[in-house]
């Protein structure tokens, strides 16, 4: 399955240059490990997608995990990029 989710910015740019790995989302899809991700840029202030994207797969899925901080609802997917 794959996911097209919007990303802002300043977290697209961390994304693309291999910082960030992981996204913290709503658990409002049915997410699995090995789902595709297509991550599309979104400038939030005009409300238009800025056309550059990233493609991912998930790697990592935590959820449920109140205990340490992750709030009910929401998940962490690890991410690994696909070349």
């Amino acid at each position: 399955m794959t996911h097209a989710l919007k990303v802002w910015p300043e977290f697209f740019n961390d994304l693309k240059d291999g910082k960030k790995t992981f996204e913290l989302r709503k658990h409002d899809r049915p997410f699995k490990e090995g789902d595709k991700l297509l991550l599309q840029e979104f400038d939030n202030e005009s409300q238009s997608y800025t056309g550059d994207e990233l493609h991912f797969y998930i790697s990592y899925l935590l959820k449920d995990c109140p205990k340490f901080g992750l709030k009910p609802g929401f998940v962490i997917l690890g991410l690994k990029e696909i070349e």
